[in-house]
C-alpha cells in the first residue's frame, strides 16, 4: 500500500460514522450503480420475467410493451418542459445574480454541501425542474469559490428535492390532478370526488411531512460530507464548467428583432392575459395544473432573459437535458403496459389492501407507491394507476381520502433515491454521472425511509375521514 492511500485511510478513520458510512457507499457505487438507462432497461427486463411468471406468452408481454410505448407522450412533454422552463428561469440574469449572491454564504465544505441540500428542497417546493437546476448552478458556483468540496456530495445534495419533498409543494401531479375536477379521470370522480389543495397540501400535517425531512436530510449532508483532504472536487474528476457567453449585438437588420424586446413585450403581455383569465375561469389554486405550471415559467424565462436571442440560447441549452427523459418515459411506459397487462399491479394492489386496516393504511400505502416507483417514476402518471383501488380502499375503511393522496405524495418521492431517472437534468448541467450520486442519495434513503413511513401511519390518525362530495 502506498503512502497516499495509507494517509487517505488514515483520514478516513478520524471521520465520523455519517461520513464514513458516506464514502464507503460513493465508492461502492461509482464501482457498481448502472446507468441510468441501464437502470430502465433492467425494470424492463424484471417486470417482463414477472409477467412471464403471472403466465403471459412472451408474445403477449411484447405486445403490452409496444402498445403502452407511446402512452406517456403528453406527460413526457410536460415533464420535458418543466427541465426546459426550470433552466431558462435560473440562467436569466437576475436570477444568476441571486445565485451569485446566495453561494457567498458557505464557508466550509460540509456548510456548503448542507447549503445546497436545503436550498434544493426549498426550491423544489416551487417546481422540482427547477430547483434542480437551480441547485446545479448553486453547487458550480459555490465550488469556484471554495476549495475542497466532494463533487459527490454536493452533487447529491442538490437533487434531494426530488427525493424528499417535491411532491408535497406546488408541483405535485397527484395534488393538483385531484384538485382540478376537469383533469380527473371521470371512473377515479365517482370515487373520489374533487379534493381541494387546502385538504392535501395546505394542512398543519403536510408543514410537518416537509420539515421532517428538510432537517434530518440537511444533517445528514452536514455529517456525511467528507472533509477537505479526503475530498473528491469537480477539478479531480476532469468535470470543467462553462461560462455564460455574452450573447452580442445585431449584425444584420435581419437579427434586429431578435436583439429588440419587443417581441418578448407582446408575447409576455398575451400569456399574462390569459393566465388571468385562466385563474378567473377556474378559481385561483384549481388553476394551478402541470399546463399551467410550465406556461408560467416560459412566461417568467421570456421576461427575465428580455431579449428573444438571450431566451433562444438558454432554450437550446435546456433542450439537450430532456434528452434521458424523452428515451426513457417511453420504456416506462412498456413498463406500466407489462404491469397492468399481466396483471402484477391488480394482485399487488389487492394484496397490500387485504393486509390494512383503517389504523395501517396509510403507512401501506406508502410502502406500496415506493415499491412501484422502482418501477414507475412518474409522479402524476403512477397516481392514475394507484388512486382508483387505494381511495375505495380508504372510503371502504374510513380513511381520510386526502390523507392517502399525501401518504401517495411523500413516498413516491422516496425510490428517486436510487431511480437515476429523475437525476439525469442534474447530471446534464453538472457534467457527473448517477453513480456518482447514488451513494449519498442512498444514504438519505437509509435514513428518510423508515421516518416518512412512520409519519405518514402517525399523522394519519390526526386527520378524521370526510366522506366525499361525488358529481
Amino acid at each position: 500500500m502506498n503512502k497516499k492511500s495509507s494517509q487517505a485511510i488514515a483520514g478516513q478513520e478520524k471521520e465520523g460514522a455519517i461520513a464514513r458510512m458516506g464514502i464507503s457507499l460513493a465508492n461502492w457505487s461509482e464501482r457498481w450503480f448502472p446507468d441510468a438507462f441501464v437502470f430502465a432497461a433492467l425494470a424492463v427486463v424484471i417486470v417482463s420475467l414477472g409477467a412471464l411468471a403471472m403466465g403471459r406468452t412472451p408474445s403477449q408481454v411484447s405486445v403490452d410493451f409496444g402498445k403502452s410505448f407511446w402512452n406517456l407522450i403528453p406527460f413526457t412533454m410536460q415533464m420535458a418542459f418543466v427541465v426546459i422552463g426550470g433552466y431558462v428561469v435560473a440562467v436569466s440574469k437576475p436570477v444568476q445574480k441571486l445565485i451569485v449572491v446566495l453561494a457567498r454564504f458557505p464557508k466550509t465544505p460540509k456548510g456548503a454541501v448542507a447549503y445546497v441540500g436545503f436550498m434544493a428542497m426549498l426550491t423544489s417546493l416551487l417546481s422540482w425542474g427547477f430547483s434542480l437546476i437551480f441547485s446545479g448552478i448553486l453547487m458550480r458556483e459555490i465550488c469556484k469559490r471554495l476549495d475542497g468540496v466532494d463533487y459527490r456530495a454536493i452533487s447529491a445534495a442538490g437533487f434531494l428535492g426530488l427525493g424528499t419533498v417535491w411532491a408535497l409543494g406546488l408541483s405535485s401531479s397527484a395534488a393538483l390532478m385531484m384538485a382540478t375536477k376537469g383533469s380527473i379521470p371521470p371512473a377515479l370522480l365517482k370515487i373520489s370526488g374533487v379534493i381541494s389543495l387546502e385538504q392535501t397540501l395546505f394542512t398543519w400535517q403536510n408543514l410537518v411531512m416537509i420539515l421532517t425531512p428538510m432537517v434530518i436530510s440537511t444533517w445528514i449532508c452536514y455529517s456525511s460530507t467528507p472533509a477537505a483532504h479526503l475530498a473528491k472536487t469537480f477539478e479531480m474528476a476532469g468535470v470543467k464548467h462553462q461560462e455564460s457567453e455574452d450573447i452580442g449585438v445585431a449584425k444584420t437588420p435581419g437579427e434586429n428583432l431578435e436583439f429588440s424586446p419587443f417581441l418578448t413585450v407582446v408575447l409576455v403581455a398575451l400569456g399574462v392575459l390569459y393566465l388571468v383569465d385562466v385563474f378567473a375561469t377556474k378559481g385561483g389554486l384549481a388553476a394551478l395544473d402541470l399546463n399551467t405550471y410550465n406556461f408560467m415559467f416560459i412566461i417568467a424565462g421570456l421576461l427575465l432573459h428580455w431579449r428573444p436571442r438571450a431566451f433562444l440560447r438558454a432554450i437550446a441549452k435546456a433542450v439537450p437535458m430532456t434528452g434521458g427523459i424523452l428515451i426513457q418515459f417511453p420504456l416506462y411506459a412498456g413498463i406500466f403496459g407489462i404491469l397492468m397487462g399481466s396483471g402484477i399491479n391488480e394482485i399487488l394492489a389487492k394484496f397490500f389492501v387485504s393486509i390494512s386496516t383503517q389504523d395501517t393504511l396509510a403507512a401501506v400505502v406508502g410502502v406500496y407507491s415506493a415499491i412501484l416507483g422502482l418501477f414507475l417514476p412518474s409522479g402524476g402518471g403512477k397516481w392514475v394507476v394507484e388512486a382508483p383501488y387505494l381511495l375505495q380502499a380508504a372510503t371502504e375503511l374510513k380513511v381520510n381520502l386526502a390523507w392517502v393522496v399525501q401518504c401517495y405524495n411523500a413516498s413516491e418521492a422516496l425510490p428517486n433515491f436510487i431511480n437515476p431517472f429523475f437525476m439525469l437534468p442534474l447530471m446534464g448541467l453538472v457534467g457527473v454521472k448517477a453513480r456518482e450520486l447514488a451513494g449519498y442519495t442512498m444514504l438519505q434513503l437509509i435514513f428518510l425511509a423508515p421516518v416518512t413511513i412512520f409519519l405518514l401511519w402517525l399523522l394519519s390518525m390526526t386527520m378524521p375521514f370526510v366522506a366525499p362530495i361525488l358529481p
